[in-house]
């Protein structure tokens, strides 16, 4: 199986690579849980807390997910050798490291804020990628 953060388009993987160092280099741990996502798997997790047990986790449907362009990745801040979901203060400091790098932080949306998300769009809207209307350039 390929490593996942090799199904992020290349800039995305690097600015990636580059969050994971500068977290480290502020002693705070991160794991990388989820990149490229198949439609069949958003399909999923949009199901869950609707047609499926359990919470509801994501408002997008397969297809219409910045992850299912591999310009999107989850993290987790690790603490002690444990994933840590609700310290809010480690995700704000991993949220602040990631938008000094360029990407976007879910945690900043105002109607769903998502905390363990970051993206790189190049400043193209998801009906353009879903319209393939971007330039791969931007993303080598």
């Amino acid at each position: 199986m390929a490593n996942k953060l090799d199904l992020l388009k290349p800039r995305v993987k690097r600015l990636t690579l580059k969050l994971l160092e500068e977290c480290k280099s502020n002693g705070i741990g991160i794991i990388i849980t989820q990149t490229l996502r198949t439609t069949e798997e958003q399909n999923r997790l949009y199901a869950s807390g609707r047609t499926r047990p359990g919470k509801i986790v994501t408002n997008a449907r397969g297809g219409y997910s910045f992850h299912n362009f591999g310009v999107a990745f989850d993290f987790c801040p690790v603490v002690r050798g444990e994933a840590v979901w609700n310290d809010l203060k480690l995700f704000e400091k991993v949220g602040k490291m990631g938008k000094s790098l360029g990407l976007e932080w879910g945690g900043d949306w105002k109607s769903f804020p998502d905390r363990p998300h970051f993206q790189f769009t190049a400043g193209y809207s998801l009906e353009d990628f879903r319209k393939n209307k971007i330039d791969q350039n931007k993303f080598i």
